[in-house]
């Protein structure tokens, strides 16, 4: 202990504090700012006769603190050095120092805001920047602020943005320079195809050979874990030790102790020995490079485990551990040019997580808004919001964000707010020892092992016999004993019940081969698995993205006890649909609860309204062409598009124009109507003209006619959506006699005639009668002469007089005249 980096800068730290001001401490690892401070904060004048608090991430490195702390003492841990967990404590009245979780610690400060008796408060590897840790600092400042200006706060990491911590503390910052001892690096890289365990093994079978001391590696997961301990085969003197959360304690003691005389020991771990943990006689670490983080996709509701690549903070903190007693290697299975492109930190989970907790504590604490607490970065508005509905859904704060007397019973509970909730809520509908258990279950993972069925771990939990599964048995009493349960009266579903009361969003039914949930996300589930067979599970926890999420842990629920829990948010819902392929609706009556529907029924005679509304809505999804135009109808749309192009003002009867005014025009014609074809066609066509008044179709009439017609005495019908403009198709002998072409419009567009044989074969098109008269009318003649040579062909068609019959007809009527 006399020759700790962080003993040469304790009196600069002692002295910012004993002036009263809060204080940042930057430490190397194996520098001993986790066991030197705090004791050495004691005999302060401001301490005298309080505590000091110092807290850790995780359970495992706040008991090894303690424990390492008491030893150097000389005692054992509970008298002057002592901790608190979840699971385990050990303090007594006697206690100065206590080393607690974050979660612990704020449970504490929200009974106790002016954290009566305590000094200081010690926030340690602070660069983890879990949701606890910031929301913990939080409530410190805000306390200090208010009510403790006499409390003095550090933060301490060997890796954290040490300024952004002094501007939120307004400290110094404090830095410990150098390591106990040197680490020097070693990279291998590592094959994109090369599973990581194998790389892993592979590794450290190469660096026992060629390394002295004991080894720590770092892998992503306990799966990693133990494929990678499967792959090993360490000589006799080596030990193999695993080190994860989900361990029983003494498993975890047994892997950080040091290794017998003359034996070494390989160490597997996850990122929960990468700060806090000595592990005495490691002088090699094998640094994966890999890291798993959760991560909360409010695309599915659901938080998942993914696994990325860690950041340089956090290799820092790994190749520490192999310095802490003796010169060390960190061998880091990639190339060093990667390193350079590693995050610098860990992302803060109060930017991607769940935040009900938070959300509630802060409703507890007062504060309705966020904004009003100091963060290092403030919680999403979208996070707090979301947080908000599904309080509100566990009854747990009212429309204005405050709290209700639940909601304050469940804050008072040391569980997440949906577990506190399904613990009371539970024991007053007699399942208050399941619900304790439940809450354990889905808070230790791997108790009773990792079937996605809830019921079979919690049978494997009951028949086990190990150290944690007993703490975990005696936490689920205490819970009990919280909320006064009494003996479970529920049948058969009552894990599911419990289940469905922490997540009542999560409530699923099987559709195909997944299962919808209450909240719309569907979830999956592995065909072979038992729970596959049901009809209705209540999901706590599932992981994966929004298409391919997988049921982690549920249990089957009966339907009886969904509507009997739910049976106040079950809607009625009549639905009339329209029917793209045929044009008409039909229509049923639905009950849902949420996206779930548990019942359907055709519905003889739906709302009229609905049924209006649900033809409109098919015209507006499908367009105008299943409605039945007539003829006229179109060519009235034509012509007034036509005019509207030359500059008149009338109304716009496009499709889109149409399609936005549907409620004026439509809807009127539609009343009692359940298919669109059952419109008349008339009454259509009407319709749409009632949308020019008299005076435009006055207009209409004079500018766009809709026939022409011709000096033979025949009109014939004019085409306003004809390619090039406005058409008409006529015989060419209906014509004769007409020196000018004939035009519509205020601009006086000349029509486009389509000239026709006296058998109906177009001859040509001209935009230019007299013109064609005069120039290709001869060779048009000379053909029609020969092909037709019982019609008059005369050489000045202009001057002619127009016909519709042969020569000898003709003849016959000017001989009757």
């Amino acid at each position: 202990m006399t020759d700790l980096p962080v003993l040469y800068v304790l009196p600069e730290l002692i002295a910012a504090l004993d002036a009263g001001r809060n204080a940042v401490l930057v430490a190397p690892p194996g520098a001993g700012k986790t066991t030197a401070v705090a004791p050495a904060l004691l005999d302060r004048p401001w301490a005298e006769g309080q505590r000091i608090l110092l807290l850790s991430p995780r359970r495992l490195a706040a008991r090894a603190a303690a424990e390492r702390m008491a030893s150097l003492r000389g005692e054992p841990a509970g008298r002057t050095i002592g901790y608190r967990t979840r699971l385990d404590s050990k303090i007594s009245a006697a206690t100065r120092v206590e080393v607690l979780t974050e979660g612990v610690f704020t449970n504490l400060i929200q009974r106790d805001p002016e954290l009566a008796g305590v000094a200081a408060v010690l926030f340690d590897e602070v660069h983890e920047r879990s949701l606890e840790g910031d929301f913990g600092l939080a409530l410190a400042l805000d306390a200090q602020g208010a009510l403790r200006p006499d409390l003095r706060i550090v933060a301490m990491s060997a890796t954290l943005d040490g300024a952004k911590y002094a501007r939120l503390l307004d400290g110094p910052v404090i830095e410990a320079q150098g390591r106990m001892y040197p680490v020097a690096h070693r990279y291998l890289g590592r094959r994109a195809d090369e599973r990581i365990e194998d790389a892993v093994a592979r590794a450290i079978g190469q660096a026992l050979r060629e390394e002295e001391g004991s080894l720590l590696a770092f892998l992503p997961g306990a799966a990693e874990i133990e494929r990678t301990a499967e792959r090993l085969a360490p000589p006799a003197d080596v030990e193999v030790h695993k080190l994860y959360g989900a361990l029983d304690g003494s498993v975890q003691r047994a892997a950080i102790e040091p290794a017998p005389a003359g034996r070494r020991k390989v160490v597997l771990a996850t990122s929960i020995a990468e700060t806090s943990l000595t592990i005495d006689g490691v002088r090699v670490v094998i640094d994966s490079g890999l890291a798993r983080r959760p991560r909360y996709e409010r695309a599915t509701g659901l938080t998942r485990l993914v696994t990325e690549r860690a950041s340089q903070a956090a290799v820092a903190q790994r190749a520490g551990r192999a310095g802490r007693t003796a010169p060390g290697v960190a061998w880091r299975l990639w190339e060093e040019g990667e390193t350079r492109g590693l995050p610098p930190f860990d992302p803060p989970e109060i930017l991607e997580s769940d935040l009900t907790g938070l959300v509630l504590d802060l409703a507890i604490w007062g504060v309705a808004d966020p904004g009003q607490l100091q963060w290092l970065d403030p919680p999403p508005a979208a996070a707090v919001a979301e947080a908000r509905d599904r309080l509100k859904l566990l009854d747990a704060i009212d429309a204005d964000a405050r709290p209700t007397e639940h909601g304050k019973r469940i804050a008072g509970l040391p569980l997440p707010p949906r577990l506190a909730h399904m613990l009371v809520a539970g024991a007053e509908l007699g399942i208050g020892t399941m619900a304790a258990k439940m809450a354990v279950l889905i808070t230790e993972r791997g108790l009773g092992g990792r079937d996605a069925d809830a019921e079979t771990r919690l049978r494997n939990w009951d028949r086990s016999r190990d150290r944690r599964s007993q703490a975990a048995a005696a936490m689920a009493q205490r819970w009990v004993k919280l909320v006064g349960a009494g003996r479970d009266e529920a049948g058969g579903d009552a894990a599911g019940l419990a289940i469905a009361l922490a997540y009542p969003d999560r409530v699923a039914r099987r559709r195909g081969d997944a299962w919808l949930m209450r909240n719309g996300r569907a979830v999956k589930l592995d065909a072979a698995d038992p729970l596959a067979k049901q009809e209705w599970l209540a999901v706590a926890e599932a992981s994966g993205a929004a298409a391919g999420a997988r049921i982690l842990l549920a249990a089957p629920i009966e339907l009886a006890t969904v509507e009997r829990l739910f049976g106040g948010a079950i809607e009625k819902r009549q639905r009339v649909s329209f029917d793209t392929a045929t044009g008409a609706v039909s229509a049923e009556e639905t009950r849902s609860l949420g996206a779930i529907t548990l019942a359907r029924r055709p519905v003889e005679r739906p709302d009229p309204a609905a049924i209006t509304g649900a033809l409109l809505d098919g015209v507006r999804a499908t367009g105008l062409d299943k409605l039945p135009w007539s003829e006229g109808a179109q060519a009235l749309r034509g012509r007034v598009a036509f005019l509207r192009e030359g500059g008149e003002e009338l109304p716009d009867l496009s499709d889109a124009a149409l399609l936005d005014r549907l409620d004026d025009w439509l809807a009127p014609l539609l009343a009692g109507k359940r298919r669109l074809e059952s419109v008349d066609a008339g009454a259509l066509a009407q319709a749409v003209e009632n949308l020019l008044d008299w005076s435009q179709r006055q207009t209409l009439d004079r500018q766009a006619p809709t026939r022409l017609s011709t000096p033979a005495g025949t009109s014939h019908a004019i085409d306003y959506a004809a390619e090039g403009g406005p058409a008409v198709e006529l015989r060419v002998q209906e014509l004769f006699g007409l020196a000018e072409h004939p035009v519509i419009g205020r601009n006086r567009v000349p029509l486009t005639l389509v000239l026709l044989s006296p058998a109906y074969r177009p001859i040509q098109k001209t935009r230019d009668l007299p013109g064609f008269w005069r120039g290709s009318w001869r060779a048009v003649q000379a053909e029609m002469k020969g092909r037709y040579p019982k019609h008059p062909w005369p050489d000045d068609p202009a001057a002619a007089k127009a016909t519709t019959r042969t020569k000898n007809a003709a003849a016959r009527d000017a001989r009757h005249d």
